[in-house]
């Protein structure tokens, strides 16, 4: 059954563009991620995307002990200015019109975010690329895109991962678990699953947000999802909604 979402926003981990390398970005995985994304523009959703930094700032940890946490956060938002920056010039280069926006200035190259600004760009047809989180420390990049999906009134969250969906453990530790095909939120509290963080996790319910977890490194995915094609992630749903 097809899904009625018209505007999306997609969370990638940074994590995820490492590929099969143990740091930076992975040029085909870039790649790949940039073809699912113009995909889904073809097909006229208007798409939004926030990347998180953990391959760039993981490569700098041991360097960051012992370092206050308020810089370290910041340094990791400058990290996720990188992934998108990356992920603006691979679509760019595939004939998608992009925007940067961040919430740090930094104009020389990206724009500041703001929300009408966005919400129109995202109007005109333009991949809309959230960078450097919520802009404060102390917030992770998934309560960054929890934030920016209810700002610019995006009918769903797309969570990319590297698993088939929500499972009641861990699937890459054990082959037998059993996967969700849907699942409310209260179940996910009570069972302790680690979607997204407790913050962000709760702006999605207070909002009935929908949160569709995917494998992103299955190509054909992401529209598949868009399609509402069955066994293909996991949804959240919430009570009231």
């Amino acid at each position: 059954m097809a899904n009625n979402y018209k505007r999306i926003l997609l969370k990638i981990s940074g994590e995820a563009l490492l590929g099969t390398q143990g740091h930076g970005i992975d040029g085909d995985i870039l790649t790949q991620y940039a073809d699912e994304i113009k995909a889904a523009h073809d097909e006229n959703y208007e798409v939004s995307v926030v990347v998180g930094g953990g391959n760039i700032f993981r490569g700098v940890k041991g360097a960051t002990e012992g370092m206050d946490r308020v810089q370290g956060d910041y340094m990791g938002m400058l990290a996720t200015m990188i992934n998108s920056m990356a992920l603006q010039d691979a679509l760019e280069r595939k004939g998608v019109h992009t925007r940067l926006m961040s919430a740090i200035r930094m104009e020389e190259i990206a724009e500041p975010y703001i929300r009408r600004r966005a919400i129109r760009h995202l109007e005109k047809g333009r991949v809309v690329i959230f960078g450097a989180g919520t802009g404060n420390p102390y917030f992770t990049t998934d309560t960054a895109a929890s934030l920016r999906a209810i700002e610019v009134e995006a009918d769903v969250i797309l969570k990319g991962t590297r698993v088939d969906g929500i499972f009641d453990s861990d699937p890459e530790e054990n082959p037998d678990a059993e996967k969700f095909q849907t699942i409310t939120g209260e179940e996910v509290l009570d069972r302790r699953l680690s979607i997204m963080d407790l913050t962000a996790f709760t702006l999605c319910r207070e909002n009935e947000t929908p949160i569709i977890v995917f494998n992103m490194n299955v190509v054909g995915n992401l529209k598949k999802v868009l399609a509402g094609e069955e066994n293909i992630g996991s949804t959240v749903v919430w009570e009231d909604s």
